[in-house]
């Protein structure tokens, strides 16, 4: 166990850069654009007598009923949660080219002669890899997410409290305990749904000779378009969309957070009955969770753990030496 920590440590140590600084620096770059609106819109209103909406804001909370209330809370809610899409975007696109290039860079620069000459299993060595990608990855990006949420809440706060709003009874009606909660709660999730698209990638920086990427890429895609070409999938009662819904996007697209919700059926089903006046309601575990019912992603999850054997079958006998 002491092993495989110190595997996922070094690998931590390798890709800080990719991991830890940048969903930082997204996050950084993100409250500096809203800053940088937030002080256009106000020298907008100076110069021009433009209205950006704080006043009305003020009168609106004076005279609010318990509609009004949920409206501007769902509001707060939103600004705090905004930063995750970004984020998110950033670290599916860290997941994808870590998996890419870390079984392959090894041995590329030949490395893995050094590694394998220690004490430490094939097994452990990929499957150290696999819990960076799945695991920490998200949690790091979910740390930042919340702290950048956190402060834009704040931000929003202090400047409609020069427009006749009061600061603390905006932050009231925000829920970021529910938010942090719901975040944290779906990095499991997060990992079972990415499984074959980890596993995929993973099985392509082992077993590739060179340019891992367009293996990784052209496989799935050529795969496609001849079973579109062919009409392959007719002989099961499927239409060519299905292939490439739950295979090719499945294997290069799953890294990326929300993809499930988006491309699973059961969350587009499941996404008439979110409650009005709540965008935390798209991400609670009473949500996402629902997943869990659907077979694709056990399917997924089963093909994830065969394609990464393959890649801890390739690391023991490809020899590039």
């Amino acid at each position: 166990m002491k092993t495989f920590y110190w595997l996922m440590k070094r690998e931590f140590w390798e890709h800080r850069g990719g991991f830890l600084w940048a969903p930082v620096v997204t996050g950084g770059i993100f409250l500096v654009l809203n800053i940088m609106a937030i002080i256009a819109a106000e020298v907008l209103s100076a110069n021009h007598g433009v209205q950006i909406g704080g006043n009305d804001i003020g009168m609106m909370l004076r005279h609010a009923d318990a509609g009004d209330w949920a409206q501007v809370g769902a509001a707060a809610d939103v600004a705090m949660i905004s930063s995750m899409g970004l984020i998110g975007i950033v670290m599916g696109m860290v997941v994808l080219f870590y998996c890419l290039g870390s079984l392959y860079d090894d041995r590329r620069d030949r490395s893995v002669l050094f590694w394998k000459s220690l004490p430490v299993s094939n097994t452990s060595t990929v499957l150290s890899k696999v819990a960076s990608a799945a695991l920490v990855a998200p949690v790091i990006a979910v740390v930042v997410s919340v702290i950048c949420g956190l402060l834009q809440l704040m931000l929003f706060a202090i400047v409609l409290s020069f427009h006749g709003v009061n600061a603390w009874q905006l932050l009231t009606l925000a829920h970021p305990l529910r938010a942090i909660v719901s975040l944290i709660s779906n990095v499991p999730l997060y990992a079972l749904w990415a499984m074959p698209a980890i596993g995929w990638l993973m099985l392509c920086s082992s077993g590739a000779r060179s340019k891992p990427f367009l293996w990784a890429v052209a496989v799935p895609v050529v795969l496609g378009l001849l079973v579109s070409w062919f009409g392959i999938m007719g002989q099961f009662n499927r239409p060519t969309a299905w292939f490439w819904g739950n295979v090719v996007q499945r294997v290069l697209l799953s890294v990326f957070p929300g993809s499930a919700l988006i491309f699973d059926k059961h969350g587009l089903e499941s996404m008439g009955d979110l409650e009005q006046n709540n965008p935390l309601a798209a991400i609670s575990p009473a949500h996402t969770y629902g997943l869990l019912a659907s077979p694709n992603l056990w399917i997924g999850v089963v093909a994830g753990a065969a394609l990464i054997a393959g890649a801890i079958w390739f690391r023991r006998v490809r020899d590039d030496s």
